[in-house]
């Protein structure tokens, strides 16, 4: 397998914090391809939301590979909440079945993410795709895509002006925005075309060129989320542009998220979300060193 080299050194031949991430998210995927299609329990959530047993064995299955190898890290599963020390230096984000109402619908557009916050910035990120045999990574500079071993650098591009818009509730910025209205804009049908994966595996694709954007609405601190943390550090790598929904870092502001593979996509979708200003350009986020 190629490797991948440390973030953060741990000492000669130690496993480093992105290589684990990968084998953490890969841990996941064996589990949610080997559950697919059988009878899932169901575990009803707030909000109408729920889990699957699927959900509840990946992230099982992935906080294993984690607290074997870092036991003193602190760690936040979708399923499970937060363990380890509120204030912890090192926090371990994990979302084990992104896209269950797909999953269980047997649709297979899901991913699964692990992520890791160090010192306020995400140090080592992998979303892995069950189905494709493929996983995402970053160290926090580089970003690649594995597939049967062999690693291939992400390219952003808006060649396929595919757009990915998350139409799920709740809709914090309306009547404002609506990502309803965004798709019926007339500027966006004639530069655009939607697509809705309800996964954030499109964020990723974003970074592997496979998408031009990616825009939900949504509340602040994405950057922390176990939904999107992995994502974000993903596209961010690869030299994406990534804003809140108002053009503002994504951590702060008024929330939601706009990941475009350039800048001029970027600003198209700024302004079709009504949010530009007549020079509008991403706000640069001083607490990340990558671009």
């Amino acid at each position: 397998m190629t490797s991948i080299s440390a973030a953060v050194p741990t000492g000669p031949g130690a496993e480093s914090d992105a290589e684990l991430a990968v084998r953490a998210a890969l841990a996941g995927a064996v589990v949610v391809r080997e559950m697919y299609g059988t009878a899932l329990r169901r575990v009803d959530k707030s909000g109408g939301d729920f889990a699957t047993s699927a959900d509840l064995a990946a992230e099982r299955a992935i906080l294993d590979v984690l607290r074997a190898a870092r036991p003193d890290d602190a760690v936040t599963g979708e399923e499970g909440g937060a363990t380890g020390a509120a204030g912890a230096r090192r926090r371990w984000l994990v979302d084990p079945l992104c896209g269950t109402l797909n999953y269980a619908v047997r649709n297979m557009l899901v991913a699964v993410n692990v992520a890791l916050r160090a010192d306020g910035a995400t140090t080592a990120a992998a979303s892995a795709d069950p189905f494709n045999d493929e996983v995402f990574w970053t160290d926090g500079v580089r970003a690649r895509v594995r597939r049967d071993g062999v690693d291939e650098e992400l390219s952003p591009s808006p060649s396929s002006a595919l757009v990915d818009v998350n139409l799920d509730p709740p809709f914090p910025h309306a009547p404002e925005f609506r990502a309803v209205d965004l798709l019926a804009a007339p500027g966006f049908a004639a530069r655009f075309r939607p697509r809705v994966v309800s996964s954030t595996l499109a964020v990723a694709w974003v970074a592997a060129g496979r998408r031009a954007a990616y825009v939900t609405d949504g509340g602040t601190g994405l950057r922390d989320s176990v939904h999107f943390a992995a994502g974000i550090a993903l596209c961010e790598a690869a030299g994406c542009v990534v804003t809140g929904i108002d053009g503002g870092p994504v951590h702060t502001g008024a929330g939601g998220l706009i990941a475009a593979a350039d800048r001029e996509t970027h600003a198209a979708l700024l302004a079709l979300a009504g949010k530009a200003t007549p020079d509008a350009r991403p706000a640069e986020d001083p607490a990340s060193s990558v671009r």
